[in-house]
């Protein structure tokens, strides 16, 4: 057992099992004050040959003082405390992120700890001990099987300074993103626009004429892309994936791929498809090639996960992009699955001779970044989307953007899942789940769907041919909404409130700008930003299916120009409003906007 001490805590590096047997490791553990209220705690291990590490975990505890709320990225709508007996949490470059953040009921944080290695697997943990309310912290290493090694070298940071526990994630994103092994990619303009997707209003049952005939419409609509989904490369439509790998198009579904292609950028957007990247299905004609270079095989799906340790198995993959963007011009890429590729589970790989890898995560990493490099040698735009739960920091690196996972009509969730991501993933494109919902509805329960989203990019995934002329009217009026304000949107400063009770109010300011949006009957402050100045023009959005909102102002700044509309972007009313010390009544209608502009003397 090492120890090393901070001004508030004691850490406690403890190795699991076999303790009276060297293990071959020089283990050192070593503590660093960065500034006032950061902590850096060194870990090193260093050995003279490659040996397999010893499970190893740094434990440390901190006392519930003024601490009400939590939050990690896996967290979702279940944000509550663990239990120091529950199960750890679990973070490696495809499933969530190492950092854990405790804070109290006005949002200022407590305690946030983040680890440096984002590509390996991590347990972690902050769970409240019953016995002394003391949440008991830890990260533990090398718990799953772990490639033989000399040297490894990682940091532990813990963050205790009074701000907001917003800044405090957000400080943690920029100290990953400044590490070259997770230095982000470039992030193309065109990945911040609304685009359309097939999976929900098409699934399976895609084709060339659907597609083209959807993005007629989409185009018009404001949508700049289109990401066509599963189907294109079978005619099963059973959603399994046993006709995956070979990622041929379906021929009576799209006759000329490359025609196709190009028959949707002649309408000004676009063109993204969907690849189950691991995946080699059992009727695929590449099966017979790579069935003993599996890392498991799946009898449900009848499809088998790819083990991309072997060269030629990522060589195949890497080819099969690169011939799709040469032969067919794709400007991107939903890659799905990556996630397959890792599991808890004791792996049973093929022992064919030839892997350059011991280590899964190690060879991941190699085959998308050899992917993406080769790809974006091609076309230096060229699109990457990830889904939840792989955007960490480590998928920065190969992707630029970040979808939330699987959510359909969900729209809380949708929110939930997209702010969660936005904490993290700085300049990233921050994507929300594909938007449906039922034509019949009314349109302002529709507009929901879109305004849970707000700051985030949408993507829309019904028939836009058969959708009423209201609720059509009400699509283009909020995508030109995120397109207008998408420096506010998408770029400005975040603040997402209380997220223990699912962010129900959300702001972003750019320059003199701020947007607002409540999503319940909560009173929306009107106070310019610290460190953003003076707010010349509000944008408050009634996230609600009810009348009217209350603001208040805590100075007095004159008058000012306010202007309501519908949730069809239809002038409702305008007047002047005295913008005096106190609440106010906007009479703003349900899915409605009030823009509040001062007025020049």
């Amino acid at each position: 057992m090492i120890t090393v001490s901070t001004k508030k805590h004691q850490f406690l590096l403890v190795r699991e099992g076999e303790e009276e047997t060297d293990s071959g490791f020089q283990i050192s553990l070593t503590a660093e004050n960065k500034s006032d209220g950061i902590d850096m705690i060194r870990l090193s291990l260093k050995a003279e040959q490659k040996l397999k590490p010893p499970v190893l975990t740094l434990r440390w505890g901190h006392p519930a003082d003024d601490i009400q709320a939590s939050w990690h990225p896996a967290q979702d709508r279940n944000k509550s405390f663990k239990a120091d007996w529950m199960r750890n949490l679990r973070a490696n470059a495809a499933t969530s992120a190492p950092v854990y953040s405790l804070f109290n009921m006005n949002g200022k944080n407590r305690l946030t700890f983040a680890f440096s290695d984002a590509l390996h697997t991590s347990h972690y943990a902050g769970g409240i001990r019953e016995e002394s309310a003391v949440f008991e912290c830890s990260v533990q290493l090398f718990k799953e099987s772990a490639a033989p090694l000399e040297l490894y070298e990682a940091t532990l940071l813990v963050d205790t300074r009074d701000i907001p526990y917003y800044e405090s994630l957000r400080d943690v994103q920029r100290w990953w993103s400044e590490m070259p092994a997770f230095a982000p990619a470039i992030v193309p303009e065109a990945a911040k626009r609304p685009m359309y997707s097939t999976w929900y209003s098409m699934h399976q049952n895609v084709t060339a004429e659907s597609v083209e005939a959807e993005c007629k419409v989409a185009r018009t609509l404001g949508m700049d892309a289109v990401i066509v989904d599963d189907g294109w490369q079978t005619e099963d439509n059973h959603r399994g994936y046993a006709y995956t790998g070979d990622w041929e198009p379906c021929v009576s579904k799209f006759p000329d791929m490359a025609d196709h292609v190009r028959a949707v950028h002649e309408l000004g957007m676009k063109f993204v498809l969907w690849y189950a990247v691991p995946y080699v299905g059992k009727h695929s004609k590449a099966w017979d090639r790579f069935k003993d270079k599996l890392v498991r095989y799946n009898e449900n799906s009848n499809a088998g996960v790819l083990d991309p340790r072997y060269p030629e198995v990522r060589e195949y993959m890497i080819n099969t992009y690169e011939n799709a963007v040469k032969d067919w011009g794709l400007d991107g890429f939903k890659l799905d699955f990556i996630d397959a590729f890792y599991s808890p589970e004791i792996q049973q790989p093929s022992t064919v001779e030839g892997r350059d890898y011991e280590s899964i995560p190690a060879a991941v990493d190699r085959l998308l970044t050899d992917s993406l490099s080769r790809l974006r040698a091609i076309n230096p735009d060229i699109m990457v989307e990830f889904r939840q739960p792989y955007v960490g920091p480590a998928m920065r690196k190969y992707g630029n953007m970040f979808r939330a996972s699987d959510c359909p009509y969900d729209g809380i969730q949708n929110r939930v899942r997209t702010i969660d991501i936005r904490l993290l993933c700085g300049d990233t494109a921050a994507h929300a789940d594909m938007i449906m919902w039922h034509p019949e509805e009314p349109v302002e329960s529709a507009a929901l769907q879109l305004i849970n989203l707000l700051f985030s990019v949408p993507q829309i995934s019904m028939s836009l041919q058969a959708l009423p002329d209201e609720h059509r009217k009400m699509l283009r009026y909020w995508l030109e909404f995120c397109t207008e304000h998408q420096d506010v949107l998408q770029g400005g400063e975040l603040v997402p409130l209380s997220p223990e009770l699912l962010y129900p109010v959300v702001q972003a300011t750019s320059g003199a700008k701020t947007i607002i949006a409540t999503y319940h009957d909560a009173i929306v402050p009107l106070a310019p930003l610290q460190e953003s100045g003076m707010s010349q023009e509000w944008i408050i959005v009634n996230g609600r299916l009810k009348d009217g909102v209350y603001a208040e102002m805590k100075n007095k700044f004159g008058k000012a120009d306010v202007i309501i509309k519908n949730c069809c972007g239809t002038v409702v009313s305008e007047y002047l409003l005295h913008l005096d010390p106190g609440l106010h009544q906007l009479p703003i209608p349900p899915s409605g906007t009030a823009t509040i502009r001062i007025a020049q003397s």
